[in-house]
């Protein structure tokens, strides 16, 4: 039996050989397939964290931009309500009716005074219409001067203008003062979202950088600072060159809304000038003026609005860039020489400080000049005409809608019941009433709590997307490529590069996902 059992083996020994291959190869073949298996699973969780990571980043940039633009807002506003005092014309005005009031008051008892009693019904709508103006907004700091001084200007305005010039610089101060702080608005919000999103991103490559250039066998966790070594540095993720890049919205809240107001107060003159005070307007009439100033100020036709540069409101030149720095603290002025002024002729260069030479260096002056090339850009000027679409919208079809024509507010007005709304084509306003409203609400819009109009802006979702475009964006690797290969040469073993080089391409994907997802969003597609 034994014999037999052997003649058997090795009659089939072939077949068995064939058969124990067969079953390795197909052993080692799953074997393979679950591995690979395997790591598309680990590549998939990896991409699925990197995306949500960055997207949460994404989210939360967008929230400091939105708290730093509140916070910044107030230093603008304060500036705008400090040279247009509407309140202070709107006093002077007071003071006269007070007169004439007074006047008649002595004359009660003589033969005229039933003549002079006639025309007081004219001017009791713009009586009414200068309290509620002066009642119905704040008194800034710096319009309630000294009473003693405040009493030879006032005396002094008076006795130079009439009641009909006060009333004319009542209506332009109050309209460009109101347009002004939507434009300042608007433009703080883009140029907060642009340098907030550019360094939200190199702080994210930098980590991911910093993540790649660790390696993974070594799980402890190093507190060294290695300045020759700094991923950070070289991706200008510096928290002093970061500090400067910020400082840089100065010329905005200084500077920059006062180029603004002057372009608006010229539009704004050119269209309200002709009117007067108690004129009636329709809402349709007022939007179409209103629509005439923004035409004057941005543009008539889209070619002109294209071509309209924003940069000189945004950023200053490059021979005002250290004064801007000065003026802001982050660089020490001269010893031997006076402080500069942003207003002042920009001094030699060689009276520029030590630190001078070191403040634009090259991460410094990578970030001005692509802030410069976002500003400049076509996208731009489309969201920057969203927004200021939204604002105005938000002051006219709401505010000034309710409050001077007394028509419900559309938000209010259930989409079930919509009909013709015959009442705002036939409803009227006095522009004194109206100048009333716009007054109170300048206060709102640089001082609101909450801001109406800021968040008004944040439902312009095409604002997402352009910081998506921002955030997401490879201008980095364009623009640093050199120093990023040399710093990745740096890293100890093969196996860490590979790893750098995965979470590169993580880096792209994610990013890129990211951002059609907010497009995607955007469009509705």
């Amino acid at each position: 039996m034994i014999d037999s059992s052997r003649r058997w083996l090795r009659r089939n020994r072939t077949n068995f050989a064939v058969g124990i291959g067969v079953l390795g190869a197909g052993y080692l073949a799953g074997q393979y397939v679950l591995s690979k298996i395997g790591e598309t699973r680990q590549r998939m969780i990896e991409d699925r964290v990197a995306k949500e990571n960055l997207r949460r980043r994404f989210q939360q940039n967008q929230e400091d931009c939105t708290i730093t633009v509140l916070a910044l807002l107030p230093t603008a506003t304060e500036n705008v309500l400090e040279a247009l005092p509407v309140e202070r014309i709107a006093q002077d005005l007071q003071q006269k009716k007070a007169e004439r009031l007074g006047r008649s008051a002595s004359t009660l008892d003589s033969p005229s005074a039933n003549a002079s009693s006639g025309p007081s019904s004219v001017t009791d709508d713009n009586g009414r219409s200068l309290a509620s103006l002066h009642s119905g907004s704040y008194v800034h700091a710096s319009q309630m001067a000294d009473p003693s001084s405040a009493t030879g200007e006032v005396a002094q305005s008076r006795s130079t203008k009439s009641k009909a010039q006060l009333w004319n610089d009542l209506k332009i101060t109050s309209i460009t003062r109101a347009f002004t702080l939507l434009y300042t608005l608007s433009l703080l919000t883009l140029l907060t979202r642009i340098q907030l999103n550019l360094l939200g991103r190199k702080n994210y490559l930098a980590s991911v950088v910093s993540m790649a250039s660790h390696s993974p066998q070594d799980p402890t966790i190093s507190l060294e600072n290695l300045d020759d070594d700094n991923v950070g540095q070289t991706y200008g993720n510096d928290f002093e060159t970061n500090r400067k890049f910020l400082t840089f919205s100065w010329w905005l809240l200084h500077r920059g809304w006062r180029d603004v107001m002057e372009k608006v107060e010229t539009a704004v003159k050119a269209v309200f000038g002709p009117l007067n005070p108690r004129e009636d307007l329709p809402l349709e009439k007022l939007s179409a003026l209103i629509l005439e100033v923004r035409r004057k100020v941005e543009g008539a036709t889209a070619e002109e609005r294209r071509s309209h540069r924003w940069l000189p409101y945004l950023i200053p030149p490059r021979d005002q860039e250290e004064l801007v720095l000065r003026e802001s603290g982050m660089l020490k002025s001269p010893s031997n020489s006076q402080p500069t002024s942003i207003l002042s002729p920009p001094s030699s260069p060689t009276a520029e400080s030590p630190d001078s030479s070191s403040s634009f260096a090259t991460p410094l002056r990578r970030l001005l000049d692509e802030t410069s090339d976002l500003i400049d850009s076509p996208p731009f000027t489309q969201i920057l005409t969203l927004l200021l679409d939204t604002t105005f919208s938000h002051l006219t079809d709401h505010e000034i809608r309710t409050d001077a024509y007394r028509l419900p507010d559309p938000a209010d007005i259930p989409r079930v019941q919509e009909v013709p709304d015959l009442d705002s084509n036939l409803a009227r306003a006095k522009l004194a009433a109206i100048l009333a409203v716009v007054t109170k609400q300048a206060h709102s819009i640089g001082n609101g709590v909450p801001n109406k109009y800021a968040q008004a802006i944040e439902g312009v979702k095409e604002l997402e997307a352009f910081a998506a475009v921002i955030y997401s964006s490879q201008f980095e690797f364009e623009a640093l490529g050199d120093a990023r290969t040399e710093q990745l040469a740096k890293v100890p073993s093969k196996r860490d590069e590979a790893i750098g080089e995965k979470q590169g391409a993580g880096v792209v994907g994610a990013a890129t996902g990211m951002f059609e997802n907010v497009w995607g969003k955007t469009t509705g597609s």
